[in-house]
């Protein structure tokens, strides 16, 4: 956990207020979750996905 406070301190988010950076690290989770989410909805349902690229 310390490691996690230095980083966070010594970022860009650093400064700001602990509320500010509650909000910026849970948008940072929920948005690494949907995409490890998405990953695995690919990797289970991939070979029956009908997927075509075009315009």
């Amino acid at each position: 956990m310390d490691v996690v406070k230095e980083i966070i301190q010594n970022s860009a988010i650093g400064p700001f207020s602990n509320g500010f950076k509650g909000i910026v690290l849970s948008l940072f989770a929920s948005i690494v979750g949907a995409l490890l989410t998405m990953l695995v909805l690919l990797l289970c349902y991939g070979p029956q996905m009908n997927i075509q690229f075009g315009y």
